[in-house]
């Protein structure tokens, strides 16, 4: 049997996007992922579908799997012949006992690469606004692990040269003695007014940043309740952050979003609220599904070379054209001659990605808009095409009709209710772990408060609701909703930043810890 091969895989600190280009590759062709309790468990959607993952986290007071077993382990999936990957948290060769495993290989006649990852250090700092070196302050650092026994009392660690040999600090998994390295430092002659920040689930949208001096940082990280995982960073280059932080201070840092997009547009949406600060929670309340039958859309296709205009009011309608254009046997050339309505630039841009240029965006992307502007150019005896969505109002084919343009308007998809997720979204709701809701049509208010039930107006009115534009907002209202949010244009952006401002009209919140000395 061919032997297998094992990845030790840095997953960096927490954000998924800090893993690198090589480990994102591995991760990608792995048959098994062994991961830790610190890998962002995003990175597992990167695996191929039917990888084998295996959980092995380890935190104070609870070792899933102790390493012994852990190397073992590694050894026994590659003797099978199979591409392992060991995702660990921050880089594998930092306090990730890499070298330990690595070793276990070597014995073993097991073949391994090591993929660098992003350790906590670095990146804590550096998302806390903190540069670990500055020539103004310290050129000089010291990565220390804090997990030792204190009945040891460190011995194993040179205290004095530590305390003043090296400008920055940075212990790992020292939360437990913090007691006896602030001690320690300040013995041996660090000042006591020296500045510290200790970092909790560093570069994630929960992050949290203490700040103290080593002479009163115990006492605050007792008041405060401040618990690992965190590092602790000592050193006059702390006192930069107050200029220099960018992360936890974005308008929408630490609030939690529901998205209720389907999966496929969720991602774009969930994007934008992360540029600003925000953590989106992915709960589509809304899956795409075919008509009951294609014979009246089809029809309409076979009849384009008689059509004056195509009006296309959603990224769905414009796929589901396209997409049934090409099962036709036809192409964009089928289109020649024919007035290429857009509703909005989301949907512009995906005509576009299909290789043509929307002849007409109207001002106001809503319904009413293409309305007024294809009346304003004349659609008396003209053949419109209008692929809807099944529950679509029916204010364009009256409308237009009534201007005494012929309006085709087949059905082109539907939006139901999910068949799970009901008791996801609930229990989140319930126990407050959703700050917002978003609402980008009529459909994912119907949906969710379906979904919900009796309970919906009950959980959804203790949380901020945004809708993307005013017919969104009347089925809210009708829901019995209130709605807190409302841009006065209907795009993504324009709620994103409706809900910015929003936020920046409120109180600071306290999610986003900051003690100062």
């Amino acid at each position: 049997m061919k032997q297998g091969i094992v990845y030790l895989v840095g997953a960096g600190p927490g954000d998924p996007g800090l893993i690198t280009v090589k480990g994102a590759q591995c991760l990608r062709r792995a048959d098994v992922v062994v991961y830790d309790y610190l890998a962002n468990p995003e990175l597992l959607e990167q695996a191929p579908e039917g990888a084998e993952l295996i959980y092995v986290g380890k935190r104070k007071g609870l070792h899933h799997l102790p390493q012994d077993q852990i190397n073992e382990l590694l050894v026994e999936k590659a003797q099978q012949g199979k591409v392992v990957v060991r995702l660990k948290g921050g880089d594998p060769y930092v306090f990730g006992r890499g070298g330990e495993e690595a070793l276990q290989l070597r014995r073993a006649g097991i073949a391994f690469e090591v993929v660098p990852g992003i350790t906590a250090a670095f990146a804590a700092a550096a998302y806390a606004g903190i540069p670990l070196t500055h020539r103004d302050f310290t050129t000089s650092l010291a990565l220390v692990t804090g997990h030792e026994d204190p009945s040891k009392k460190m011995s194993s660690l040179d205290w004095e040269k530590l305390a003043t040999g090296v400008g920055t600090l940075v212990f790992y998994m020292g939360m437990a003695n913090l007691e006896l390295i602030t001690e320690q430092l300040m013995r041996h002659g660090r000042p006591p007014s020296t500045p510290v920040a200790i970092i909790r689930w560093a570069t994630k949208p929960v992050q949290e940043t203490l700040m103290a001096t080593l002479g009163n940082l115990v006492d605050k990280v007792r008041e405060s309740g401040f618990k690992p995982p965190a590092v602790i960073v000592v050193g006059e280059v702390v006192a930069l952050r107050e200029q220099l932080r960018w992360f936890d201070n974005r308008p929408l840092f630490g609030k939690r979003v529901l998205v209720t997009r389907t999966v496929a547009q969720a991602g774009s949406f969930s994007t934008l609220l992360q540029q600003q600060g925000a953590a989106p929670v992915s709960c589509p309340v809304i899956e795409l599904a075919p008509p009951q039958s294609w014979a009246a859309l089809d029809a309409e296709i076979d009849r384009l070379a008689e059509t004056d205009v195509l009006i296309l009011t959603s990224a769905n309608a414009v796929d589901v054209f396209f997409d049934r254009l090409r099962a036709q046997g036809k192409d964009v050339r089928a289109l020649a001659g024919i007035t290429l309505v857009a509703v909005g630039p989301k949907t512009a841009a995906a005509i576009e990605a299909r290789g043509l240029r929307p002849d007409l965006v109207p001002v106001d992307y809503r319904a009413e808009g293409i309305i007024e502007a294809l009346k304003e150019q004349g659609v008396a005896g003209k053949r419109i095409l209008y692929p809807r969505a099944e529950l679509a109002r029916e204010v364009i084919p009256q409308k237009l009709s009534e201007a005494g343009a012929k309006v085709a308007a087949p059905i082109a998809y539907r939006t139901l209710p999910p068949k799970e997720g009901a008791e996801q979204i609930r229990e989140l709701l319930s126990q407050g772990a959703i700050d917002a809701v978003t609402f980008t049509s009529s459909s994912t208010v119907e949906n969710l408060c379906h979904m919900l039930g009796e309970e919906a107006s009950h959980l959804l009115n203790k949380v901020t609701i945004c809708s993307i534009g005013p017919l969104t907002t009347q089925t809210a209202k009708r829901l019995g909703l209130t709605v807190a949010v409302e841009p006065n244009n209907s795009t993504l952006e324009a709620l994103v930043e409706a809900m910015v401002e929003y936020y920046r009209s409120q109180e600071p919140g306290a999610r986003s810890l900051e003690l100062l000395p």
